[in-house]
């Protein structure tokens, strides 16, 4: 993928929570604004902007709102949101390490879920339960 068909903003490139930090500081809020607006602590902000949980229905609406860019955009990275920057290049091999990162991302969380089961298997075993 060359650097004029890179969509700078798209599932290859930008997480949900690179979105939100992006199109924030284009609306010229700092974290603390934002989270007052919405509502909620900082806390969870950092959380939404760090990939470490997202917001529910209720609260992406708002967040697209303040943010004036679409819902979909926010999730996908298509449709009515931000413009790449202006005269940035993006390494050649960007999309490469960036969709392999993404893929480890996805593999960790089903290994911590694959964790979780095992570890509640064990429990029951433990407790006496079913097998």
């Amino acid at each position: 993928m060359s650097n004029d068909d890179m969509n700078w903003y798209g599932p290859e490139a930008a997480t949900f929570g690179d979105r939100v930090a992006a199109a924030r500081e284009a609306a010229g809020m700092t974290q603390a604004q934002l989270a007052r607006r919405l509502g909620i602590k900082k806390s969870t902000l950092a959380g939404w902007e760090q990939d470490l949980s997202e917001p529910r229905a209720n609260k992406l609406s708002m967040l697209s709102g303040l943010l004036n860019v679409s819902m979909r955009w926010l999730l996908t990275g298509e449709g009515d949101g931000m413009e790449a920057p202006a005269g940035e290049q993006m390494p050649q091999d960007l999309a490469a390490v960036m969709t392999e990162l993404r893929q480890l991302r996805e593999d960790l969380r089903s290994n911590a879920d694959r964790a979780a089961r095992l570890e509640k298997r064990l429990r029951l075993v433990v407790e006496g339960g079913v097998q």
